[in-house]
């Protein structure tokens, strides 16, 4: 199918594990194993479903890790809007890593599109 790195989707969200990462170290520390943690499972999850996904033998496979990359896209959206409720990241900051998080999700929706005719599920 594809070499995962060479797709810009696994490369965005691969800088936005990266941006993440620089965002959660800053949180308090008794947050280390709560939503830290979690925000960073989350945002690892993305480009490693995309990766795992183009490993597959099959378009409907690669779509679906597709659609799992997408959902862990959304639940790393809304811990990022709590981390900002919690005062744990400025408005600023979740708005340019919002802006990322929804760069990525534009293009995962785009291929998930492309795989989802019938026709297009063909090897």
């Amino acid at each position: 199918m594809y070499n995962y790195r060479d797709l810009i989707v696994w490369q965005k969200s691969m800088n936005l594990v990266e941006l993440v990462y620089k965002i959660t170290t800053r949180f308090p520390s008794e947050e280390k194993y709560g939503l830290t943690s979690q925000i960073r499972r989350s945002a690892v999850s993305i480009p490693s479903n995309i990766a795992e996904g183009t490993g597959r033998n099959s378009k409907k496979s690669f779509r679906n890790f597709l659609e799992i990359s997408n959902g862990s896209i959304n639940e790393l959206k809304t811990q990022l809007e709590i981390a900002e409720k919690l005062s744990y990241i400025p408005k600023e900051e979740l708005n340019t890593t919002l802006k990322l998080c929804n760069e990525v999700q534009k293009i995962t929706y785009t291929l998930i599109k492309k795989y989802s005719n019938p026709k297009d599920l063909e090897l």
